[in-house]
């Protein structure tokens, strides 16, 4: 009886020790649901059942906030959405979302400052051609008017990342996207500002080349040339809309202080956002080369499982094993391209950005589709 004792004893803890090691050594990633055919049911303005399990902010079409609805006069919105419609175009790529989203805790970049619930900040499709797997980057600028396909409200499209009725967060921006683009969403992942730093602090910093040295206020500064940035700068110039430019050279007063010439820089907007947001993907992206194993690919997977929100459909395998395929890719010959938009004030003061070309169209004329 006491070798029984002594040996079920050393059972546990072999099993409490395993049980503590499977846990540290496995990402432990947050997931989300996503499924397609509710996606589409969406975009097709259909309400779906949202499990109990998605812990996401629930909004309903009477939560929506005041400033993320559009005052249009109703016989004008079919013209400006002229070009909302498309092709489905889903066959020809497998298709990647990945969402920045602007909820911020009290750990975020400081200088940001406190927002409470959440939009998406960015938004980029990653398009693989399944002809010839050639590797496309498509933005999505945050201020693109669009009609919500759940609540038939007009809306920009980061405000229909939220949870209602009809699904969840990335579901519903997704439906929103099969609408705009004709692109059905394979695999999905997310990303807070806060996890945006860690992200980059996690590979050491990431590097970011300017003509002129660039600032704002005290949130960052950074000066002409290339340089790696840690997290918290990448951050704050990523989404700076009131970027200084120094004039002339770096002028230092007598007590060591900046008495440069500073003045604000010339066509600061939602497009100028979105190209430093594809930026700084491709520049991390390129860090893959730097991996010379598959083990320290998935240790820096590791190190960023709390960084991420990823679909219950994208696993970890799966992943890096993706990752793993691209890291001897030039990602110098990635098309990096932003749909085609012209600025638009509505008739309550709202500064959005309309399509001036479908989709479908879109794509053809930039040699992604024959």
């Amino acid at each position: 009886m006491k070798n029984r004792n002594i040996l079920l004893g050393i059972v546990i803890i072999a099993i409490s020790v395993g049980g503590v090691l499977i846990y540290n050594l496995i990402p432990q990633f947050e997931t989300t649901e996503f499924d397609q055919e509710s996606i589409i049911q969406i975009s097709e303005g259909a309400t779906t059942t949202i499990s109990s399990s998605d812990t996401s902010p629930s909004t309903t079409t009477t939560d929506v906030f005041d400033e993320e609805l559009i005052d249009i006069q109703p016989s004008k919105i079919q013209t400006i959405l002229a070009n909302n419609s498309t092709n489905d175009i889903s066959e020809y790529f497998e298709t990647y979302l990945l969402v920045g989203s602007d909820k911020r805790s009290k750990d975020s970049s400081l200088s940001r400052g406190f927002v409470p619930g959440q939009r998406a900040d960015v938004i980029i499709l990653a398009l693989i051609s399944k002809d010839d797997e050639s590797v496309s980057l498509v933005s999505l600028p945050r201020d693109l008017l669009i009609k919500n396909p759940c609540t038939d409200e007009i809306q920009r499209i980061n405000s229909t990342f939220q949870k209602n009725d009809c699904g969840n967060a990335a579901e519903n921006l997704s439906a929103t996207i099969l609408n705009v683009t004709g692109l059905l969403v394979d695999n999905f992942a997310l990303f807070t500002f806060e996890g945006f730093e860690k992200i980059i602090d996690a590979l050491n910093g990431v590097e970011i080349c300017l003509q002129k040295a660039q600032r704002e206020g005290y949130s960052f500064e950074l000066n002409a040339g290339c340089q790696i940035a840690k997290g918290s700068v990448a951050l704050n110039w990523v989404v700076s809309r009131n970027t200084e430019i120094m004039v002339g050279e770096k002028i230092l007063d007598e007590n060591g202080n900046d008495a440069s010439i500073w003045e604000p820089m010339a066509g600061i907007s939602d497009l100028y956002r979105v190209k430093k947001q594809q930026e700084i993907v491709i520049s991390l992206l390129n860090r893959l080369n730097e991996f010379n194993s598959y083990t320290d690919l998935y240790n820096l997977i590791k190190a960023l499982e709390l960084t991420f929100t990823i679909d219950e459909n994208l696993t970890i395998p799966n992943a890096t094993q993706l990752l793993w395929g691209y890291r001897n890719f030039n990602f110098a010959e990635v098309t990096k391209l932003t749909v085609p938009t012209q600025p638009y004030r509505t008739q309550d003061g709202k500064e959005v950005l309309v399509l001036t070309e479908n989709f479908y169209n879109f794509i053809i004329s930039q040699d992604l589709l024959d």
